[in-house]
């Protein structure tokens, strides 16, 4: 009787301790072992009605059932009502829970807006320079916020992007469906709306915005592990490693406009409604026809929106929702128990399989769309089924975004202690999911409700969900390393929900038996002391380095590209075209608004070709072959950039200069393949040489040590 009365304190004290930090103990009656009925149940009775993982309804399919249910209602005795201390405890959890999030969210904000500062140095600087630290397609993003709010009018300035010619040249194109640039013209109205114009100057109100943003997401990746995991602690420990990951988890450091950054804090709120509404809800099969509904509607609006884009009518996710739900219809229409209903459990996977193939390609007959034959061919030489002497596409191959991620970046996630028990409750999870999976498919009958001493985790649909969400994003990881940023983080909301999950130790103690300690009691005090332990070596180790990188100061320092906006601006006719490389030309296009002939975009088959076009000036080409090019586009000024044209490269065969030589073949791709010598030298190292035939077409009107700037002669007078 002693040792079960201290026990009985122990836990007592265990539970209260929970309390107050957040942690949904589960104690039921039934769980006798070393305890008894009486001790468990003057717990419960001492702290307050229990929590439990709450199994969901099944359909009532007869009247029998239907009876059953309701005697079995009228037969269960009220609840008692709740004592006032324990709603008290209640509202104090969530109190110091929403405190949290939303404290970390503010925080992380600040660290960005206090981090941007002292790396750029960005309040000491003049416009020009704030202007080129965008970089590339980034420049290009907030040139057109700068143009909404020199327009007349919104509608007006609305007009001029869907219907933009004064930016690429003999090319007149929809910004707005092509660059999706809603976040820009928001953030253009708010700015005006607002009055934010007599405060703020504009850039700083739109890097506040995407900070602010960033703040958002990193509040809904708490609300996620809360509710996974009943306890705030989780929470915090996934915003620590969410920051101490940051590399890997965001690039909001390096290009503040990327649309990445304006769309994963929505995605993160939409993920956290999903998992509250799939923890709450307690019907099945309501449940999963009210979230088809919502994807249906969600790529209605997204169609309206990108103008009747016809990708998202025939993409294999309409498809696949619409076979879901049909599906699942015909389960709902037959009686349980039969032959029928047997049959039907065995087939529901190949059925919404064969359904969803067959309405794709019956979307793709009578729906008009273009084929992306882009994306296809790159896929087949990605995984090697397949080679190419294709500039763009060798191009985008030699990317580090589009390769597989590196050795640093799993060893850096282990270093963190991050992927190691994102690997152990990932597995966990998935095993308890399978197990759950083939127990319906037997036939078993599933329990009422399942409390946290049985040990399924996998019973609980936010769950199912958050499992097959997580390896389907690691999938997608392991083959283009890009992707890393929208699946670290989910790796941060997994491992700190599991680690301070009771359920997940729970499920682990009953498949290893154990006898010796009573697992709810090691779950509760695990779920507990795990995250403290790696709370204290996070910050013990990781802390003092983001405090010496606030306090360092850093220098962006770019004099030779200032030097050219600042003679552009000065020296060129308002009416000239600039040819280049599509990321410089990003870079004018924002600094002087000067037409170019070619932007950083690659969703474009026109502008695609236009960029290889352009890169010829890097190749072994004539001059004259050069010229044609370039006239072609309309262009008045070539730009020759001595990093590309002396380019060393880290990567063997990823240089421009490489690329093109291999796509003009001078050089032997593979063997079989036929060589052909170019009698001209490459261009960008003879056309600074001043010698004809190449001064007959080129002028040379500027330079620095970065940049030869070139006038294409309109009257070509050859010289001796």
């Amino acid at each position: 009787m002693d040792s079960q009365s201290d026990c009985v304190q122990l836990l007592a004290i265990v539970n209260n301790v929970a309390m107050d930090i957040g942690v949904q103990i589960s104690v039921q009656a039934p769980a006798v072992n070393s305890f008894g009925y009486s001790a468990w149940s003057r717990i419960a009775r001492s702290y307050g009605p229990t929590v439990e993982m709450r199994q969901r309804k099944k359909p009532k399919f007869s009247e029998e059932k239907e009876s059953a249910k309701e005697e079995k209602i009228k037969t269960t005795p009220l609840p008692e009502r709740v004592p006032k201390h324990v709603l008290f405890q209640r509202f104090a959890k969530i109190f110091i829970g929403c405190l949290a999030a939303v404290s970390s969210g503010m925080m992380y904000a600040l660290y960005l807006s206090a981090y941007h500062e002292r790396k750029f140095w960005f309040s000491n600087r003049q416009e020009l320079e704030r202007e080129i630290t965008f970089q590339g397609d980034s420049a290009i993003y907030y040139s057109y916020y700068k143009d909404m709010l020199k327009a007349p009018s919104f509608e007006r300035g609305v007009y001029e992007l869907t219907h933009n010619n004064k930016t690429v040249s003999l090319k007149t194109i929809n910004a707005v469906q092509q660059m999706s640039l809603y976040p820009e013209l928001i953030a253009s109205v708010l700015y005006q709306a607002t009055g934010s114009n007599e405060i703020i100057e504009p850039v700083y109100f739109y890097i506040g915005i995407v900070f602010g943003l960033q703040g958002i997401y990193v509040t809904a990746l708490f609300a996620t592990s809360w509710l996974m995991s009943g306890t705030w602690l989780a929470g915090m420990l996934t915003v620590a490693w969410f920051v101490i990951n940051r590399v890997d988890t965001t690039r909001i450091e390096y290009s503040i406009p990327l649309r990445e950054n304006w769309a994963l804090p929505y995605l993160a709120c939409q993920i956290a409604a999903l998992t509250g509404y799939l923890k709450s809800n307690v019907n099945t099969y309501a449940e999963v026809h009210e979230v088809y509904k919502i994807y249906i509607f969600s790529l209605f609006l997204g169609y309206l929106l990108q103008f009747e884009n016809p990708a998202l009518l025939v993409s294999p996710l309409l498809s696949l929702v619409a076979a879901l739900m049909f599906a699942k219809y015909l389960q709902l229409n037959v009686k349980e128990g039969t032959f029928i209903a047997k049959i039907m459990k065995v087939i529901n996977f190949y059925l919404v399989c064969i359904l969803t193939v067959t309405l794709n390609i019956i979307m793709k007959i009578f729906v008009s769309h273009k084929e992306n034959g882009h994306m296809l061919k790159f896929l087949e030489v990605k995984f090697g089924l397949n080679m190419t002497k294709n500039f763009t596409m060798n191009w985008l191959l030699c990317q580090e975004s589009l390769q597989a991620p590196s050795q640093e970046f799993f060893l850096r996630l282990t270093q963190s202690s991050l992927l190691p028990f994102y690997i152990l409750v990932l597995v966990i999870c998935f095993l308890s999911m399978m197990h759950v999976i083939f127990r319906r498919i037997n036939g078993n009958s599933m329990k009422e409700t399942v409390n946290l001493e049985d040990g399924q985790i996998g019973e609980r649909p936010e769950i199912i969900y958050h499992v097959i969400h997580t390896i389907l994003l690691g999938s997608l990881a392991m083959v283009i390393e890009g992707l890393k940023y929208l699946w670290t983080p989910y790796v941060c909301m997994l491992a700190a929900f599991g680690v301070c999950s009771p359920a997940l130790w729970m499920t682990l103690f009953k498949w290893l038996r154990l006898r010796t300690v009573h697992p709810v009691l090691l779950a509760l005090i695990l779920s507990m002391a795990v995250p403290t332990i790696i709370g204290f070596s996070l910050w013990k180790e990781f802390f003092p380095r983001l405090m010496s990188e606030l306090l360092e100061l850093q220098e962006f320092y770019d004099p030779d590209t200032v030097e050219l906006m600042t003679w552009i601006k000065r020296q060129a006719p308002v009416a000239a075209v600039f040819a280049g490389s599509p990321q410089l030309m990003g870079v004018i296009k924002l600094c002087t608004g000067w037409m170019v002939t070619s932007l950083p975009l690659y969703n474009d088959d026109d502008l695609l070709k236009r960029n290889e076009n352009i890169y010829q000036i890097y190749s072994k080409r004539s001059a004259e072959d050069i010229y044609k090019i370039l006239t072609s586009y309309k262009a008045n000024y070539l730009i020759v950039e001595d990093a590309i044209c002396n380019e060393v490269g880290t990567m063997r065969g990823c240089r421009v200069k490489d690329l093109l030589d291999v796509a003009n073949g001078h050089v032997v791709c593979k063997e079989g393949d036929k060589l052909t010598y170019s009698k001209y030298g490459r261009f960008c190292h003879e056309v600074k040489i001043n010698y004809s035939p190449y001064v007959n077409y080129f002028t040379r009107v500027y330079w620095n040590r970065s940049y030869f700037v070139y006038k294409i002669n309109t009257v070509i007078s050859f010289q001796s």
